[in-house]
Formats: C-alpha cells, structure tokens, sequence
C-alpha cells in the first residue's frame, strides 16, 4: 500500500496523473485502470475518474489489490517468431537486445511483433511480473527507433525492486548517437523535460507538461564529415531525453523525424550499456549490448 498527502506542488492534478508519477514505472493509462478497479482512494473513498485532487488529501494505493486483479486478456502473447538476442540472463531479470523497428512492448490486447513479446515467449513467467499486464515484465522502455539494452523483470516481487535500482543514484546508462554537425568535445544539458501533444507523443526542453527533471552528458567519440558519434550518459531516462536535449543544443539525431534531424535509414541511436545494482544481492552489474553498424 503507498498512502501520502497531496502537497501545493500537486494540488490541481488529475488523480491519475499523480498516481502515474508517484509509482516510477506506471503508466497513466495502467493508474485508470487501477482507479476503475477501486485500488485508488481519496480520503478514505474510491478515487472518481478524471477527479481533481485538492492540496492536503490523503491518496492511497493497493498496488498488490490492483496487480491481483489486473484482466489476464491484456497480458503480453508470447510470439516466438520474432527473433531477439539475450544478454543476460538471472534468477530475478533478463537482458535482452532490441532491434530497431520494433516497439518494447504492445500497445493494445493480442497485438505481437514487440520485444515483450519475444520474451515472453522465451521466458513465460514474465508475463505476470508487471503491473501493467501489456509490458511483459519491462522495468524501462525504449523508443522504437532505438535499439539496444531492454530489461524485464521474471516475477512480481522483483519488479518494482528493479524499477528503484535503475532510479537509484549508482545507475547509469550510455548511449551511442550520430548527430549532425560538429558539436564541442564535451557538453551538458540539465533543462526539464515535459510532454506535450494531446497523445504525449513528443516532448518539449524546459516545458511541456509535468516537466521532469533530466540530466545528460556527451562526449565526441569520433567526427565524420558531417556528422559526429556522440557517447550519452544519463541516470533515470525520461520520455525522449537524449534525443530531445541533444536536438535542444542543436544537434539533432540522424534519422530524427521528430526533433529535426537529416534522412536517414533508422534512428541511430543505441543503448549501448546499463549499470545497477542487482535488486537482491546489491551487486554491481552491467549489460552491454554490441554497437550497430552505423556505431562502428
């Protein structure tokens, strides 16, 4: 059960909006189910939807009610067809690959052709490890386009521990990127990020809506004859980071549709690595996935 008082900062949102955000990993759209299902309540009574909340409520959650009754007609369909490498795996998680192209996971009941899909179909139990049945154990997504480190949770119970060790402060991930231009050796971005779009599709540098906090780093890997190979670091990733802060200091990914960047085949962009401390043992372990071509 989490249970906290509705503070200034947040008086005025959507009920669901600030479920989503207080439990790091949840979806909106997983928060309204939980709200039908009556596992939200204000003041003691269940949550209404769409309903305001007011500075000094009481919000309770039963993440455990609304994980027991989550409808087993939206759990991911394994889909073995769909060919996906494995980079790790353990007792609590699997690491696994992701091509560009397709999503991290599905986006309505019985659609196939994503990673949690594929594995789903190698390691079944990961089905039930999530809290919104569609992502199929996932703890962090990535965009289509990108390619790389994808990891998913094998049961429930370690699910949201693998959620906080990816937000802790020892966890890092690294990007590769080809960027127009010629940016500097080294450069930094700290601005807020927030969604904006009636869908949420892009987001928006030091605006949007519910702006959240983002720092990334970058540095010249090697340059190209108009483009440079970039390495990012960041720590919690939010919706479009790296592609949003690199676009916002003028230098766009190739392949970019959304924030400006040039033609390209694919989006080149790769999650080349993450590190974190394992959710039971506390030990240091890292994931690294092989660079694409374009990355070489």
């Amino acid at each position: 059960m989490t249970r906290f008082r509705v503070d200034p900062g947040n008086a005025g949102r959507r009920v669901d909006h600030l479920v989503a955000v207080a439990l790091p990993g949840l979806s909106v759209a997983t928060a309204r189910r939980w709200i039908a299902e009556g596992a939200v309540r204000v003041d003691g009574r269940p949550a209404r939807k769409g309903e305001h909340l007011i500075e000094g409520q009481t919000l309770e959650v039963d993440e455990s009610a609304a994980s027991r009754s989550g409808p087993e007609a939206l759990r991911v369909r394994p889909d073995g067809q769909l060919a996906i490498a494995i980079l790790l795996v353990d007792p609590a998680f699997v690491a696994v690959d992701k091509p560009a192209g397709i999503p991290s996971h599905p986006r309505a009941a019985g659609e196939l052709g994503t990673a949690a899909n594929a594995i789903v179909a190698r390691f079944p139990e990961c089905a039930a490890a999530s809290p919104d049945p569609r992502e199929g154990g996932l703890v962090h997504r990535l965009d289509t386009g990108t390619s790389g480190v994808l990891l998913a949770a094998r049961d429930a119970a370690v699910w949201p521990e693998l959620r906080a060790a990816l937000c802790r402060a020892d966890c890092e991930k690294t990007y590769l990127a080809e960027v127009s231009g010629a940016p500097p050796d080294a450069g930094e971005a700290s601005a807020p990020i927030g969604r904006v779009g009636r869908r949420g599709a892009r987001v928006r540098v030091g605006g949007g809506r519910n702006p959240l906090s983002a720092h990334t780093t970058w540095e010249v890997i090697a340059r190209r004859p108009e483009t440079t190979l970039l390495r990012v670091r960041l720590r919690k990733g939010r919706a479009h980071q790296v592609r949003a802060h690199l676009a916002a200091a003028g230098y766009s990914i190739v392949g970019d549709s959304i924030y400006g960047g040039c033609a390209a085949d694919r989006l080149h962009l790769h999650a080349a690595t993450v590190q974190f401390r394992h959710p039971r043992s506390s030990a240091l372990i890292l994931v690294e996935s092989p660079p694409p071509t374009w990355a070489k």
